[in-house]
């Protein structure tokens, strides 16, 4: 699969994950970011990391779940834990899994 489709498939997760949160955005964004998977603004700006597209989909699930639900929940709180838990189950495994791929990343940017 193509970069160019590998970013396609993404943005497509990324409309499906919107649609069953009814999360709504204005901007949606693939591109090189340095320090993170994602990141979102409250006026609806999605950016997330290409990195990510060399990721399985799981990984894509946790990382789009995570920033649509900051759209309703600006915070990791107690809210914002539960609605990971009720969309994807035990998501903490998902969030251990992308802190050693983030940290074998910058050691490999190190060298």
């Amino acid at each position: 699969m193509t970069a160019i489709d590998q970013k396609h498939e993404f943005k497509q997760r990324v409309r499906h994950w919107a649609e069953k949160l009814d999360a709504q955005f204005v901007w949606l964004s693939v591109r090189p970011m340095r320090n993170k998977w994602a990141s979102c603004t409250t006026s609806g700006h999605l950016n997330f990391n290409d990195e990510l597209l060399g990721l399985k989909p799981e990984l894509w699930d946790y990382i789009i779940v995570h920033e649509l639900l900051h759209l309703f929940v600006p915070n990791h709180g107690r809210l914002w834990k539960s609605l990971m838990r009720a969309y994807l189950g035990e998501y903490e495994a998902h969030e251990c899994e992308l802190k050693k791929i983030a940290h074998d990343i910058s050691l490999q940017r190190a060298r």
